[in-house]
């Protein structure tokens, strides 16, 4: 998934990106509230980890203005205290869950997953189409009961895909989820990938719609 990760304490922040990416998450870190007030309005993120103690602006004020302006990205608030008055002000302002610090890379994945299945109206890790499926949880994917190995950007590109079944998600859309505010690599590098995956699944699995995108065909 595509995270946005608002913390400004540089060590947590650093591990904590090195982390979610090797499992093949896209992150993109900011560490000033004022800087990332505007950063769902400029892009689409699957869930948002919020540190309450920010300079700029605070979590809370950063939750009360998204909501109010109509982000309904899952957040996920980094607390130092369980329980506490914030915590339960931040859920009241639109917080959909907590983690304390020190925070549990496992537990963390596993809570913004269960953030994503809430959000997406899934009651599992599972993502499914005709004979297609994958598993967030476990990153892998199968093709009828064929397991099928795919690189972590190829299963980035499928879970958009399947997430959206039958319904076009565009080059834009695919290149944000894999590669975030980073520059990607070459221009030709997300066709490159959809022709790996087709390789793996089969071509007529996925159909290039002209000058739209991509799409999954039921």
């Amino acid at each position: 998934m595509r995270i946005l990760l608002v913390e400004d304490d540089e060590i947590l922040g650093d591990g904590l990106c090195e982390g979610l990416r090797l499992d093949g998450h896209t992150v993109d870190w900011l560490t000033d509230g004022s800087t990332a007030e505007g950063a769902l309005d400029a892009d689409d993120f699957d869930s948002v980890v919020l540190d309450l103690a920010l300079p700029g602006r605070s979590g809370m004020e950063l939750l009360r203005h998204w909501r109010r302006s109509r982000h309904y990205v899952p957040v996920l608030v980094l607390t130092a205290y369980g329980s506490s008055p914030d915590c339960i002000s931040a859920l009241d302002l639109g917080a959909d869950d907590y983690v304390v610090k020190p925070v549990d890379l496992g537990e963390l994945e596993a809570r913004l997953r269960a953030l994503l299945r809430r959000a997406n109206g899934h009651v599992d890790n599972r993502l499914h189409c005709g004979e297609l499926s994958l598993d967030r949880a476990d990153q892998m994917a199968w093709c009828g009961d064929t397991a099928v190995n795919l690189s972590a950007y190829e299963f980035a590109v499928l879970e958009a895909l399947l997430e959206r079944p039958g319904r076009v998600v565009s080059r834009e859309q695919l290149e944000s989820r894999l590669y975030g505010w980073d520059e990607g690599p070459e221009s030709n590098s997300l066709h490159v990938l959809i022709h790996k995956l087709r390789s793996h699944i089969g071509a007529d699995h996925i159909e290039t719609v002209r000058g739209l995108g991509y799409r999954i065909v039921p």
